[in-house]
């Protein structure tokens, strides 16, 4: 019966960091110190204060501190689920450079690219104090968000005419490399898997590889369109040998889950073996394009610092609203592999 009594007291009257304070004999200031992310406080105090925090059941109320600083402390992040691997990879830095700063992820999926107008109205209602996305924002879109006083960052996307910052790898410097590599060790028969015709990095690369052909005399050039899954790559060997009547010299996949679909296709429906007969090459670096059986030729995207890039430059925003938008460009690492036959 007492322990149900002191249930139902706890529930009529919730604990604060003035009953914490008492306990600790501290400051309520020095209970908003320890609580605080990144405030400043000793060993021995934060040790003190958490103990009587157990003590008393008192937990920091994360929607009321909002209320006090004008922030919901949250971030929304938007990607799509037709998108590459590496993306766990992504959420997971993310959502740990943020931790860092007391600040958690609320997460919005999209099926494609060009659906993100579907959860725009919601991260709205949700206050967040900024926004990484994934997905390309058209100018209305930006112009809603800004309105609404939220800073953009867009991840591995090109900022049309310079309205939001951006972070992303040189997609095209990629795709050159590649092709030229391939061409300077005579391949002359070229094909190339795209991804979703939504998907801006898709285009991009797609574009860059097809441009760089041309500049080397590759003027024509078997072009099937994926969706960045294995499946897409698998089914896409086979279509680009009906068109051809035959195997390319060397497949340029738009991304490696593709790749490593196109190189299975490859071996097991046509018995040509990778890269004695079929040279392939894919883009992002992925954990399995390290595969001893795949050992794919890509451009390994540099996913963490590109990440460190994006969380640093929305913070920035977030504190200073009048800091004008800027891109900021990595180079991808070449990875030779042998998946490709290459003169390097």
């Amino acid at each position: 019966m007492d322990k149900e009594t002191n249930h139902q007291k706890r529930r009529q009257r919730r604990t604060t960091s003035y009953d914490v304070a008492r306990v600790a004999g501290v400051s309520q200031s020095a209970v908003s110190r320890v609580f605080k992310a990144g405030a400043s406080a000793s060993a021995e105090m934060r040790q003190r204060v958490q103990a009587a925090a157990k003590k008393v059941g008192y937990r920091p109320n994360a929607i009321a501190r909002g209320l006090i600083t004008q922030r919901s402390n949250m971030v929304a992040v938007v990607i799509s689920r037709m998108t590459n691997l590496y993306y766990p990879e992504l959420l997971m830095q993310l959502t740990r450079e943020f931790s860092h700063h007391g600040i958690r992820v609320l997460l919005f999926t999209l099926e494609h690219e060009s659906e993100i107008d579907s959860v725009l109205e919601q991260m709205l209602q949700y206050q967040v104090d900024g926004i990484v996305t994934a997905a390309m924002l058209n100018r209305e879109q930006l112009a809603l968000i800004d309105e609404a006083g939220i800073p953009v960052a867009l991840y591995n996307r090109r900022s049309r005419d310079g309205l939001a910052s951006a972070v992303r790898c040189d997609q095209e410097e990629g795709e050159r490399w590649l092709v030229t590599q391939l061409v300077e060790a005579a391949h002359r028969r070229f094909a190339i898997i795209s991804g979703p015709e939504d998907s801006t990095v898709s285009v991009e690369r797609t574009s860059s590889a097809v441009q760089k052909l041309a500049e080397l005399g590759i003027q024509e050039v078997t072009v099937v369109g994926g969706d960045y899954s294995y499946q897409s790559g698998r089914l896409g060997f086979p279509a680009i040998v009906k068109q051809l009547g035959g195997p390319p010299d060397a497949v340029i996949a738009a991304n490696d889950v593709m790749a490593i679909g196109c190189i299975d296709a490859a071996r097991q429906e046509f018995n040509l073996p990778v890269p004695e007969a079929l040279s392939v090459v894919g883009f992002d670096g992925v954990g399995p394009a390290r595969y001893a059986a795949y050992n794919l030729t890509t451009v390994q995207q540099p996913v963490e610092r590109m990440t460190q890039a994006t969380v640093a430059m929305l913070l920035e925003r977030i504190k200073d609203p009048q800091l004008p938008p800027e891109e900021r460009i990595f180079a991808g690492a070449k990875v030779a592999g042998g998946s490709a036959r290459l003169l390097i």
